[in-house]
């Protein structure tokens, strides 16, 4: 479909994509070209997110500011289905186009899809955009007379939904036919819409018919299309489709270790240590930090570093254990740490994960072997890391990525990150980030704090200094301590540059017990804006900023992640963030969140609050062998002061993901 999303051409319908499908989808139609992404994020629920670009108007009549280019608009659509299609029922569906912001395109619908052999039937009632033409009369009108009438224009600073417009105005009825050819590639599709292009955001625009006529061919995840439109226009696009419960990356790796049939009757004497340790990191990516052996109990401590997947990283240990250690063994015990802080140990009964890992039953079954649990007093008593102080670097890269600018649509910064500091104890450490710039066109900035009235401390808004013409910046420099103080209880203290923008002193608690649907915890931060001129001083402005965070996975909804964070804000103002993420098969994470404030709309300005979408991908989808680790990609519609949040350089969830995983 043209906006993006499942339809026909001009006109969407109810049908849905596959749970997990992404389609990025580019389209022409003569005024407008438009760019998308849609998301089935669970089967019942669609959204595509959307710019336009105007052709035949520019982004502001002043040349100084946006120069000759043209007019950039972005939109969020949302469809939900209602009722799925059965034998004898269609399906049923709402729709929500454009819902936010400046509202060019804004529509609802109401749709039924019926199949019948190749033919695929699609009918529709619309308001707004969609509903232009009036060709029906709207059945809400005749309910309540407040229905009859649309408010024009969008409310306030944009940014809002507008409930006041939802199915209100006039309506029209629309749908069309899709046809599946017996050459398989190749769709066939005819509609009539509702629209009448007379208020279009591009001018009024003649149609000399209503009906429009398309066909789409596919190739592997390609679908190209090729329309024919208001009996006068000629459009054409292409989709890239793909599925993010299924993405993959084949592995170069060898497959976990098997056991022989024969029994271990050494004594713990005969162990190689030195040596079963180098197995556990090669071939179990299991890096020791200190172990306890005895007769009947053996316990290791350490990261793993290369398989994010629990019950692979798992039995790869146990079967490493198992080939190696004497059948008076009974319990393997394996105590995941970071630095020499424990996080969660997993007990497995060795008889027993032998018995499964030999294939000595007629369903395998690994997982029931073993538990994870928090640490046992043993386990705390017995940890007695050997190596806990030293020197350590790393190197990453960095990409930062804005769109719709006015100097340009998009523009980009890309660099490394150089990283390091000295670790003591495993608890304690100093710790700092050096940004480099390598490549970036934010020389195309016209300015730099924007000229728009703020009642707020500008937190924020000045971001353009502080990314720009610096080559080399001092990204954090601080020290740090955090320790496991109790029973599922973390703390952390820091105290330095904590960001690019900000630096002071703060603490963090965080009750986290293992595998758990629930944790919550606090921060507390009294924090200085650093100087975008000097990487070590300061200006005037300070804050106490802090939140309460909760963090949920809902059991209605399947690998799904809900953060609220409620507290004081960096310009002062107080509210609640909502997060939601959704993981999917192949570890990739989407998510999106929303900071309400005590700030009205008009005090924060255009965007009339903080919003925001995210991408997370592992690093395991880009590589031959297994690895950990995650990439961000984030997009901010528009990033105003209200609801900003300190961006500490570490915080607890992150790093006691391993107690009850989401993110890996």
């Amino acid at each position: 479909m043209v906006h993006g999303g499942t339809g026909l051409i001009q006109t969407p319908t109810s049908r849905m994509l596959a749970e997990g499908d992404l389609r990025v989808s580019y389209t022409d139609n003569d005024e407008y070209r438009y760019f998308s992404a849609t998301l089935q994020l669970f089967p019942w629920f669609q959204s595509t997110v959307r710019y336009t670009d105007v052709r035949n108007r520019l982004y502001s009549q002043f040349p100084g500011f946006s120069g000759d280019q043209t007019l950039k608009d972005k939109g969020i659509d949302a469809k939900f289905r209602l009722l799925e299609e059965s034998y004898y029922l269609p399906e049923l569906s709402v729709g929500f186009r454009d819902f936010g912001g400046t509202g060019f395109f804004e529509s609802e619908f109401i749709g039924l899809s019926k199949q019948l052999g190749n033919f695929d039937f699609h009918l529709n009632m619309g308001w707004g955009y969609l509903g232009t033409s009036g060709n029906t009369s709207n059945p809400f009108c005749e309910l309540k007379d407040s229905y009859c009438d649309r408010p024009r224009g969008f409310t306030g600073q944009g940014g809002k939904i507008d409930y006041q417009r939802f199915f209100k105005g006039s309506a029209a009825i629309f749908g069309g036919i899709e046809y599946q050819t017996p050459w398989a590639p190749l769709r066939l599709k005819l509609e009539y819409e509702g629209n009448n292009y007379l208020n279009d955001r591009a001018g009024a625009l003649k149609q000399d018919s209503r009906w429009n006529f398309g066909a789409a061919y596919s190739w592997n995840d390609f679908d190209f299309s090729l329309n024919f439109q208001r009996g006068n226009t000629i459009g054409f696009g292409v989709n890239y489709n793909f599925n993010l419960h299924t993405i993959s990356q084949i592995k170069i790796d060898k497959p976990p270790r098997p056991l022989q049939e024969k029994t271990n009757d050494f004594s713990m004497k005969k162990v190689n240590h030195s040596r079963l340790m180098k197995e556990l990191y090669n071939q179990g990516g299991f890096a020791t930090s200190s172990y306890n052996f005895n007769d009947e109990r053996v316990t290791i401590y350490g990261q793993q570093l290369r398989y994010r997947n629990l019950n692979e990283a798992t039995e790869r240990v146990g079967r490493i254990l198992a080939s190696k250690l004497p059948e008076s063994v009974k319990t393997y015990n394996m105590v995941n740490t970071v630095g020499s802080i424990p996080l969660v140990e997993t007990v497995i009964d060795a008889d027993a994960f032998k018995v499964q890992a030999k294939y000595q039953t007629l369903e395998p079954d690994l997982a029931s072997s073993y538990h994870r649990q928090d640490l046992s007093q043993t386990s705390v008593d017995n940890y007695n890391p050997t190596k806990t102080s030293g020197f350590f670097s790393r190197l990453e890269t960095f990409w930062i990525q804005t769109f719709g600018n006015p100097e340009d649509f998009y523009l980009y910064q890309g660099g490394v990150l150089v990283k390091g500091g000295y670790s003591y104890n495993g608890k304690a450490s100093v710790s700092g980030t050096i940004k480099a710039n390598l490549f970036e066109n934010f020389d195309k900035f016209n300015f730099k704090t924007d000229s728009a009235n703020s009642t707020l401390p500008r937190v924020r808004t000045s971001v353009r200094e502080y990314v720009s013409n610096r080559a080399v910046t001092l990204e954090n420099l601080y020290l740090h301590w955090n320790d496991r103080i109790a029973p599922n209880l973390y703390a952390q203290v820091y105290g330095g540059y904590l960001e690019a923008m900000f630096g002071g002193v703060g603490g963090e608690l965080l009750y986290r017990p293992v595998d758990t649907n629930l944790s919550f915890g606090f921060d507390i931060n009294y924090v200085q804006q650093r100087s975008y001129e000097s990487d070590f001083e300061f200006f005037d402005y300070k804050v106490l900023t802090g939140h309460a965070n909760i963090y949920w996975k809902p059991p209605f909804l399947p690998d799904t992640q809900l953060t609220l964070k409620v507290g004081q804000y960096l310009a002062k103002d107080r509210g609640v963030t909502v997060d939601i993420a959704k993981r999917f098969d192949s570890g990739m994470i989407i998510g999106a969140y929303a900071a309400f404030t005590n700030v009205s709309a008009a005090e924060y300005g255009e965007g009339s609050f903080t919003k925001g979408f995210y991408l997370s991908i592992p690093f395991d989808l880009f590589s031959l062998k297994p690895a950990k680790g995650r990439g961000g990609l984030p997009w901010i519609p528009i990033g105003r002061d209200g609801g900003q949040a300190l961006v500490r350089p570490i915080t607890l969830y992150d790093t006691t993901q391993e107690r009850s995983p989401f993110y890996d």
